[in-house]
Parts: C-alpha cells; sequence; structure tokens
C-alpha cells in the first residue's frame, strides 16, 4: 500500500498539466477583483461552546473549519487557524480563537491539502483528540508524533460512543509535497447521533457519489462547499460551482445546506460576493425553500 495512488469513482482525472497552470495564470491576471467584501462576522459563544455538553450545535470557524457538538462530543472538521496561505493573507479572521475552543474529542480530515490540515493549527488544539483521516495519511500524522490516529476508506464505519461517523466519497485530489500527489485519498463525513445527521462534503466536484450517500444517510444539515470554482474549465473536476453545489445539496436530500469553502483564502479567482451571489440567485431560480439554505456568519453557532 506504500506506493498506491487513490483515485475517484469511474476513474475521473483531475490532474493538470503545466500548460494549463500556466494559462490560468496568465488568464488571471488580465482579471480585475472586487475583494472588498467580506463575509459577516458575530461574537461567538465562547462560554456557552465550552460549557456546553448536551445541545447538539454547529459552529462556523471559517472556509471548511466547524466545530460539532453532538451527544457530548467536540468534533473539529478540518481545522485550519492559518492568517495566510502561501502568500496570500487570510480574508476575514478565525470565528473563534484557537485558544477559545472547548477540549476537542475528534477530528475529522477530509483530505491533505493546506488549506484543510494544518500542522500548526491541530497542535494547539486542547484535550487529547483522536484523528480521523483518509486512508494513506495515517503515516504523516504519526511522523508528526500524533498517536491516536485511525483511517478511513470510502464507507468506513465507526462508532464512538454515541456518535456514529462514516467517511465518504468526494471527487478531488491530495498533494503535500513534490512526490506524494494521490498517495492518501479524500472524501467527506457523515456525524450522527440518534436524533441529527450531519454531512460534511470536504471538497468535491460534482460527482454521482451525492446520490449513493443519499441513499445510506438521512441527512440533517449539508456542509457543502460553493468556493474556488473559477476558471470552471481548470477547476469544474475538482470544486463545485454555486450551481453544482445546489444540485449536490439535492442529490443529498437533506433538509438544509450550510455553504462553506469561501471567504477566506484566496484559493481560485471567485470572490466570496460572487459566490454568494451565484449561489442565491440559482436558488431563487429553483424556487427552493428560503429557511433551507443557512448561510452562516463567520463564528455564528447554529442549535440543531
Amino acid at each position: 500500500m506504500e506506493n498506491k495512488r487513490y483515485e475517484n469513482l469511474d476513474n475521473v482525472s483531475t490532474a493538470k498539466s503545466f500548460k494549463d497552470l500556466r494559462n490560468w495564470r496568465k488568464e488571471r491576471k488580465g482579471k480585475k477583483k472586487d475583494l472588498s467584501y467580506q463575509v459577516p462576522t458575530v461574537n461567538p459563544e465562547v462560554s456557552f461552546l465550552q460549557s456546553n455538553n448536551s445541545e447538539p450545535t454547529i459552529t462556523w470557524i471559517g472556509h471548511s473549519t466547524f466545530l460539532i457538538q453532538l451527544n457530548g462530543k467536540n468534533i473539529l472538521t478540518d481545522p485550519v487557524w492559518a492568517m495566510r496561505l502561501g502568500m496570500d493573507k487570510r480574508l476575514t479572521p478565525p470565528g473563534l480563537a484557537i485558544i477559545d475552543l472547548p477540549s476537542i474529542d475528534l477530528v475529522l480530515i477530509s483530505h491533505s491539502h493546506y488549506d484543510h490540515l494544518h500542522y500548526s493549527s491541530i497542535k494547539k488544539l486542547k484535550g487529547n483528540p483522536t484523528f480521523l483521516v483518509p486512508i494513506g495519511l495515517g503515516k504523516w500524522f504519526k511522523k508528526k508524533g500524533f498517536r491516536s490516529v485511525e483511517e478511513f476508506s470510502w464507507w468506513d464505519n465507526q462508532k464512538l460512543e454515541d456518535v456514529d461517523v462514516t467517511f465518504t466519497p468526494a471527487q478531488h485530489w491530495t498533494k503535500r509535497t513534490l512526490t506524494d500527489t494521490n498517495r492518501s485519498h479524500w472524501g467527506g463525513w457523515i456525524i450522527s447521533d440518534e436524533n441529527h445527521c450531519i454531512y460534511f462534503a470536504g471538497d468535491s466536484g460534482y460527482f454521482k457519489g451525492f446520490q449513493e450517500i443519499s441513499k445510506r444517510h438521512s441527512i440533517d444539515y449539508c456542509l457543502m462547499p460553493i468556493g474556488a470554482y473559477e476558471p470552471e474549465w481548470f477547476m469544474s473536476s475538482q470544486h463545485v460551482n454555486p450551481e453544482e453545489a445546489i444540485q449536490a445539496f439535492i442529490d443529498t436530500e437533506a433538509r438544509y445546506m450550510i455553504p462553506m469553502h469561501y471567504g477566506a483564502y484566496r484559493l481560485a479567482d471567485d470572490t466570496p460576493k460572487e459566490a454568494l451571489d451565484r449561489m442565491n440567485a440559482e436558488w431563487e431560480r429553483r424556487d427552493l425553500d428560503k429557511e433551507r439554505l443557512k448561510a452562516m456568519n463567520i463564528g455564528e453557532t447554529i442549535k440543531l
């Protein structure tokens, strides 16, 4: 398994050539983008979150980082508090300071990209969390000194006391160094108990897997990416655009959609405002119930 390269369903490739990358960078120089809009923030409910051990909640910290509280467990998805990625500064600060987190029980990692797996963040987490990671990524954690690490393949499931966790497919790819492309897998997570089911989609292009997930799970809250889609000729195989995000949400048959993966980092050419505007326009075009779209403020907590 050491040299295995993981694949998408139907062997869909997300690979791009150096020429593609060069053409994108050239295209980007000709665009003028307004980055003045910032996703609204609210003061986090720090005291409540630190003491809560009974009420189920979802708190958006920013990008793909959520604090989920379920059955007394404190669960983090893709914890990234980095104030810059590469040369680019973070567009909005994290909605909850890492020092203000409660003690963390579980950390769910969708894949190895730097905007989803940030070593300096995870080493600062309170408590002694167990890291649930895609297959192939466990060795990275162990090299960094983390001992409580469990690898999951697609559809692997574990019941951790009163919380049930399943690793689900996504259409994406992985890379942290020049030589480790697709050496670990990628996916999303289902987190559930007797009364609630939350689907964290991770990063994904649009694919038939969203329908398969709906066949296996009755989802209440769907945490779905809407950003980093432009230019679509380059990004579409790995990132849904806002319209595809809504179709994916419909495919999952979830009750509510929470958009994510926008507003914190400039990973592509789209802006947070563009992503939100396209999402809202498509929601209205499809005449979907406005109450089912839960666009959160950064730092906001939803009590389920």
